[in-house]
């Protein structure tokens, strides 16, 4: 973590708290066990933080036919990352290495469309994408952020960019638990305005009043129904996911938003408290929204449990065929028309492997470094954490798609 970063928090920390809201007050329910199962959905829309904002993204633009708008705290553009963990880390969160220009991303999204890898992304013009950056958040640089602004106002897109909030690294809610200038685990964070509100004022184009009850019900399901190959955890996703459905939906229209986390949020790391305070429930309620929340996991490749942007898990991560992407969506076709889950498929899992520090697969396995004499360690707020430090020795993959040192 940057020095900047660090001041920043310690600022939070001794009392830079946001000015207070008058809010709603109403604690997420306790899970049900359940299945997703078929609503009247009217629109389906997708919304995020870091990792999660550049899922959000990927789903919009890969699946531009199904999703209708997004709202996106904190990432960059479209396959900034190129399949590279020091791309993303150096290039599409700081800015200490060059990055694909927007106008290289678009051509790179047309290219993908014409070969049927993603919709086509005509799509996107008129669609609604509300943008996120705080002032205070050195996790993503706002360089990058503005990237992803201009990636949509070229293919069209109606962008509302709220770029000066004193926000740090963190999805925004009037009941945060943290400060607003705070870069810190939960990573929900208290500011002087409900961007919730805005974000889906935007999406809408008009809300109503949060709830001070909430009236429905958090379904948890297993998310092996829905992975590729009917495996979870074999695509760094977790077994549990999560859907808030508010009573009103059970029987008539309703939108549906698909909320995704960002590292160090997973349901196995911090609970239910992004689905207890990211105040989507309290507007879902007063609104006719569906909440969707699916779930990554941790796993050696990926030990903060983010969403797959850079490739951790498969080279296909930002394409319609990403394993984690298809997933998502194959939760959204239940909630919308019962749609079958996917075909089950076996997997030949792949030869051990020894690779070295020089090796792209020893890049991909989560070997972060710097070439400006900079570590992102475990335990550092940089990036989240997004990537753990491996040491110089060599490391080899198992047939679990795991990696030790040889």
């Amino acid at each position: 973590m940057r020095l900047r970063n660090v001041l920043v928090a310690l600022a939070a920390a001794t009392g830079l708290a946001a000015t207070s809201l008058s809010i709603s007050l109403a604690a997420v329910p306790p899970p049900q066990q359940g299945t997703l199962t078929k609503l009247n959905i009217t629109g389906t829309y997708v919304s995020g933080i870091s990792s999660g904002g550049y899922m959000a993204n990927q789903l919009h633009v890969a699946y531009s036919g199904l999703f209708q708008g997004a709202g996106i705290f904190s990432a960059g553009a479209y396959d900034c990352a190129q399949n590279n963990v020091n791309t993303a880390l150096l290039a599409c969160m700081d800015t200490f290495q060059a990055r694909k220009t927007p106008a290289q991303l678009e051509q790179l999204t047309r290219d993908r469309a014409a070969a049927g890898t993603v919709d086509a992304p005509q799509n996107l013009s008129g669609d609604p994408v509300w943008l996120f950056h705080g002032t205070a958040d050195d996790t993503v640089d706002a360089a990058v952020n503005n990237d992803l602004a201009t990636y949509y106002r070229d293919f069209g897109a109606r962008v509302v960019y709220n770029s000066t909030t004193a926000a740090g690294h963190a999805w925004i809610s009037p009941i945060g638990p943290n400060a607003c200038g705070s870069t810190a685990s939960p990573y929900i964070n208290k500011c002087s305005a409900d961007v919730v509100r805005e974000m889906l004022g935007h999406l809408f184009g008009s809300v109503n009043a949060a709830a001070s009850t909430l009236t429905g019900k958090l379904v948890q399901f297993d998310q092996n129904t829905y992975a590729p190959g009917g495996n979870a955890s074999s695509i760094t996703m977790g077994r549990e996911g999560f859907a808030y459905v508010p009573k009103a939906c059970e029987t008539g229209p309703c939108k549906l938003m698909v909320a995704l986390h960002g590292c160090q949020q997973t349901y196995g790391q911090i609970g239910n408290a992004l689905m207890d305070k990211a105040y989507l429930n309290e507007y879902a309620d007063t609104n006719g929204m569906v909440v969707l929340y699916p779930q990554a996991t941790t796993s050696t490749a990926n030990p903060r449990g983010c969403w797959d942007w850079w490739g951790y898990q498969s080279a296909q991560y930002a394409q319609k065929t990403g394993p984690q992407m298809t997933a998502v969506v194959n939760m959204v076709k239940a909630l919308s028309n019962g749609g079958p889950p996917p075909t089950t498929t076996t997997t030949t899992p792949p030869a051990t492997q020894c690779v070295t520090a020089s090796n792209y697969a020893h890049t991909v396995a989560g070997r972060a470094y710097a070439n400006l004499g900079q570590t992102y360690a475990l335990g550092s707020n940089q990036a989240l954490g997004l990537w753990n430090t491996f040491t110089t020795s060599t490391i080899r993959q198992t047939s679990t798609n795991h990696w030790v040192r040889c």
